[in-house]
């Protein structure tokens, strides 16, 4: 069976190879006789399944051993509260806002802390990154918080900044839901990082903490146990029954990204090398073809999330009626927003997107 190609913005596509082996062991675990669904989070055979997607999650990332690494429930929606929960010890946070995600992380943030805004990109609708040298940061904030992929304006900071250098002391906070494992980390860089799963990673249920460990253990009292990264830490995120079936999808998804080859190079080189040839492919073609739009700034444009509009509002319906008879599903842009969005995480091929650019090119000589 040809599947179409899957543009959604998440819960997005996931690699065919991945579903072929969810679906063969879906009865039968590694002769177990049980589905993952079924297992105790406990028992040895979930036991195994958990440490190897970390130990995978690890390698694929290069985490230092000092961070970290939690599997939790709640999406990063959660995370914008427990994250003041845990880090902010009650007192002032830095939030540079960059578009919908981060005013959300921020307006959440301010049940349990005095939030800052440091910087803003909200005068240019969320189109460009406020410079790094201009942002107002504060002496005794407890953490910065960024969101370094903005999924519905599509902007995205390809270099995280280096708070030291800009004169503080906090830890960085990111919110990498949207482009998690698409890319290397600095690490040297990075207190925390979040992300819902449901974009690069698997299916929705499951949330990614990568924390350093002296930010932990410092939760508010009116935290819940089950959110309180040090409890969570020390009970291996098995506090509470986890979301098991994600953690494995995911794990199998760890698995196919260090099977991932392009030229000379493997894994998640490979995965971030594949990656710009997609999202220069496509903004190369809308930038060139008189029709379709982008609004972002060139230097910020996110390689994963390609929103773009065309000349008339009136003709969206009819784009995307064709879009689907071609094969090319889930294309229409935020609510909040408007005009389309192809969403390029790391299953998508750059066949994906090649057919994306040959079905706009066709619409546009058409409708021109």
């Amino acid at each position: 069976m040809t599947r179409p190609f899957n543009f959604s913005p998440g819960p997005a596509v996931l690699p065919d190879e991945v579903l072929q082996q969810a679906a063969s062991e879906m009865l039968d675990w590694h002769g177990s006789g049980m589905s993952v669904m079924e297992m105790s989070h406990r028992g040895k055979e979930f036991i195994s399944i958990a440490e190897q997607a970390e130990a995978d999650l690890r390698e694929i990332l290069a985490i230092p051993a000092n961070y970290k690494v939690l599997f939790m429930q709640g999406g990063a929606i959660a995370e914008n509260a427990i994250v003041p929960m845990n880090l902010s010890r009650g007192g002032r946070a830095d939030y540079v806002v960059t578009g919908s995600w981060s005013v959300k992380s921020a307006k959440e943030a301010r049940k349990y802390c005095e939030v800052h805004v440091s910087a803003t990109n909200e005068a240019d609708h969320h189109t460009t990154l406020p410079a790094y040298g201009s942002w107002k940061l504060s002496d005794n904030a407890a953490y910065v918080h960024v969101c370094s992929n903005e999924t519905i304006h599509g902007v995205e900071m390809h270099e995280l900044p280096d708070l030291a250098a800009l004169g503080s002391k906090a830890p960085l906070v990111i919110d990498a839901s949207s482009h998690i494992c698409s890319r290397t980390v600095d690490w040297s860089r990075v207190g925390l990082a979040y992300a819902g799963a449901q974009k690069n990673i698997g299916p929705s249920g499951l949330t990614l903490v990568i924390v350093r460990e002296d930010l932990i253990g410092h939760a508010l009292p009116i935290t819940p146990s089950a959110f309180d990264y040090k409890i969570v830490a020390d009970n291996g995120s098995m506090y509470n029954t986890p979301p098991t079936y994600p953690w494995y999808l995911a794990g199998l998804v760890f698995q196919w990204i260090k099977r991932q080859r392009e030229g000379d190079l493997t894994g998640l080189a490979a995965i971030e090398a594949r990656n710009i040839t997609k999202a220069k492919l496509l903004y190369d073609y809308i930038d060139a073809s008189g029709f379709y739009v982008n609004k972002v700034a060139a230097n910020c444009r996110s390689r994963m999330n390609v929103p773009f509009f065309l000349p008339k509002d009136e003709l969206n319906d009819a784009f995307l009626a064709g879009a689907k008879a071609a094969g090319l599903v889930q294309l229409k842009g935020h609510k909040s927003v408007g005009g389309m969005r192809a969403s390029i995480y790391n299953p998508m091929p750059v066949a994906g997107v090649q057919a994306l650019v040959a079905y706009m090119k066709d619409f546009a000589a058409s409708h021109g």
